[in-house]
């Protein structure tokens, strides 16, 4: 049976998580390696703030490359990176990589999941059909898609929308380093929802403008996750990286 948590206000979990981060060690951690797994647009060194914190709390870290080109390729590279962990498992997910999570989480290694800034499809839904009952955000007009089908973001969709609240220097490194996305991802349904099943924590980045806040509040909601709320743009590991680290770390708990 799914451990429900209670929603609760940001004052009160920064304050719970912070004596976590303070006094957790490996011995009082139940799992013994996160699994992160990136978004769209997006590749495993966008955990490189987050991944300190983690090791030094006693957490073993693998980030997961994800191909990008298909729900069943994201979930291929999840669940190998998962079956070569030492776990148990907590398993995160940013962005897309929700979906993923939603679909490979039912492994039985994985304990408990963490969502940064990102979907949470029911069963049956995929992120397109989620995001489809809440008002378009701009942001997403600065997509660009090639002729095979592969989305990026326009530099200015990074500035601007996408990681508006980091520095220009670092704006410049996530505009590099982007993952092509394939278009046909977003429209593939998962077949199991495994927040449902698990223990589900989550962030929700206030000032997300790519996924919107009042989706991951609902999300949330209906998880009955354990949920913080950062003032953050939607790469809420690279502007608030202490506060989503304190956030895995509770869920290794």
């Amino acid at each position: 049976m799914k451990q429900h948590h209670d929603i609760i206000g940001l004052s009160l979990v920064l304050g719970t998580i912070a004596m976590v981060g303070s006094h957790a060690s490996a011995a009082e951690l139940k799992a013994r390696t996160a699994v992160l797994v990136h978004g769209a647009f997006a590749d495993g060194s966008s955990w490189h703030k987050v991944i300190p914190h983690l090791e030094k709390a006693g957490l073993k870290v693998i980030a997961v490359q994800n191909p990008l080109d298909s729900l069943k390729s994201d979930v291929a590279a999840t669940s190998r990176a998962i079956r070569n962990a030492e776990g148990p498992v907590v398993l995160v997910g940013h962005s897309w990589a929700g979906v993923v999570i939603t679909e490979a989480g039912h492994d039985e290694k994985v304990k408990s999941l963490v969502y940064v800034a990102a979907y949470a499809p029911d069963k049956g839904e995929s992120a397109q059909s989620v995001a489809s009952k809440y008002p378009a955000l701009e942001g997403r007009q600065t997509f660009v898609k090639d002729a095979d089908g592969y989305l990026r973001i326009s530099d200015e969709g990074i500035r601007k929308y996408f990681a508006p609240d980091l520095p220009p220097d670092e704006q410049a490194v996530v505009a590099a380093t982007q993952g092509p996305f394939h278009v046909s991802t977003v429209t593939t349904p998962v077949s199991r929802a495994a927040w449902r099943e698990k223990p589900t924590f989550m962030v929700v980045a206030t000032k997300d403008a790519i996924i919107p806040p009042q989706l991951e509040r609902d999300q949330a909601e209906a998880a009955k996750a354990t949920t913080v709320e950062v003032p953050s743009s939607h790469v809420a590991m690279l502007s608030h990286p202490k506060e989503v680290a304190e956030l895995i770390l509770k869920a290794a708990e």
